[in-house]
């Protein structure tokens, strides 16, 4: 089946369906990593975008239960260059195409993805639509310039889990209670079992299992959940997870936030988290052009001067020249200097714009839940 992928500025690609029959509408950006599609189409953080691999061939290992990072793919539409018709991979039990089709995700294949790249990289992000079949793509471009901005659009409310639910029950549930497929085991555990209670903004799982692998037990609060609910379970620390949107549409977890930090849990903040903990300390935060996604960004860690290969996944930033003072700057990205960490001066709170839970993506970064451990204990 055809398929057209179109733009608003104007451009458009013709290939063929990869996936679901239909129509999809997002903001279409790309990913450089050349493995990990499946944990990149159920990454909740790609809610309401299209997504574009880079690398020439997708879907050559198939899917497999195990390598979700949420219970269902969260991307408004797929781009690839070619997809493999082959799965080899001995814990497939589906192919790329199946996959898609199976959870009507709409995908095009057969494009020239690196000029469509390009595009993206000099002109900034841009809204767009895949469709199939026979479809007229001046009219696709008219819709793509119709779908709403990503400024100020609040995603999270769409990802975010409806009731509270402990992590380490419902992964034994799922068969994901074993951390070793996932990251290597730490090498010291906490000294004893943490309560850590958990924003889900649309959280990844390697995240839950990493804190989970270290010896935490955790509650996952839907994002509305108001600070004091969390705060009477008496949890040893508050983790603000990943996820999708302008973490300036989210008023009511950037006053909940504010909250927490009021008082003196520890907390530690990942991408979006990240972000909603600079607006809550009275930062500021603005989109990138294109962001960043992938798995080979090198991150400068401050303390150690030790530069980390990293896991990214985000549309827009802290400004660092807004942080308030008692916050500092811990990490900067050496692609662009752009803000990628901070940690308060005297207080356990800290977050980074990066994912140290990999998945997929270097495991350089997962000392920072080590860091939170710590904290908590201490």
């Amino acid at each position: 089946m055809n398929a057209v992928l179109a733009l608003e500025d104007g451009t458009f690609y013709k290939g063929v369906a990869a996936g679901a029959a239909g129509e999809a509408r997002g903001e279409v950006v790309f990913n450089t990593s050349m493995t990990g599609y499946q944990e990149i189409l159920t990454d909740p953080s790609y809610a309401g975008q299209i997504v574009t691999m880079t690398a020439p061939q997708i879907g050559n290992y198939g899917t497999a239960p195990s390598d979700v990072e949420s219970d269902t793919p969260r991307v408004a539409g797929f781009i690839v260059r070619e997809q493999s018709p082959l799965a080899s991979n001995w814990r497939s039990t589906s192919s790329l195409r199946e996959y898609l089709t199976r959870h009507k995700i709409v995908a095009i294949a057969d494009i020239d993805t690196r000029a469509l790249t390009r595009v993206l990289r000099s002109a900034g992000v841009m809204r767009g639509v895949i469709a199939t079949g026979h479809v007229d793509p001046h009219e696709l471009v008219e819709k793509a310039r119709a779908i709403p901005r990503m400024e100020g659009a609040d995603l999270v409310s769409v990802v975010s889990c409806a009731q509270p639910y402990e992590w380490n029950a419902r992964s034994a549930e799922w068969g994901m209670a074993d951390e070793a497929e996932f990251g290597a085991a730490p090498e010291r555990r906490a000294s004893r079992r943490l309560k850590v209670a958990a924003y889900d903004f649309g959280v990844k799982f390697n995240i839950l299992r990493r804190l989970a692998a270290y010896g935490c037990d955790v509650t996952v609060y839907p994002a509305s959940t108001p600070a004091a609910t969390l705060l009477a379970s008496q949890p040893d620390g508050v983790f603000l997870s990943n996820g999708p949107g302008d973490p300036s549409a989210v008023p009511y977890a950037i006053e909940n936030v504010k909250q927490l930090l009021a008082g003196d849990v520890p907390l530690f903040g990942i991408c979006l988290g990240h972000q909603i903990l600079g607006l809550a300390a009275g930062a500021r935060t603005f989109k990138l052009k294109f962001g960043h996604r992938g798995g080979n960004h090198p991150v400068k860690d401050h303390a150690s001067g030790k530069v980390e290969i990293t896991s990214q996944n985000h549309g827009f930033a802290v400004d660092p020249e807004s942080l308030p003072s008692g916050l500092v700057v811990t990490h900067t990205n050496l692609y662009d200097g752009t803000l990628e960490g901070f940690r308060h001066v005297s207080r356990p709170v800290f977050s980074v714009q990066y994912h140290p839970e990999a998945s997929p993506g270097p495991h350089d970064a997962d000392y920072l839940f080590r860091q939170f451990i710590d904290a908590m204990e201490a």
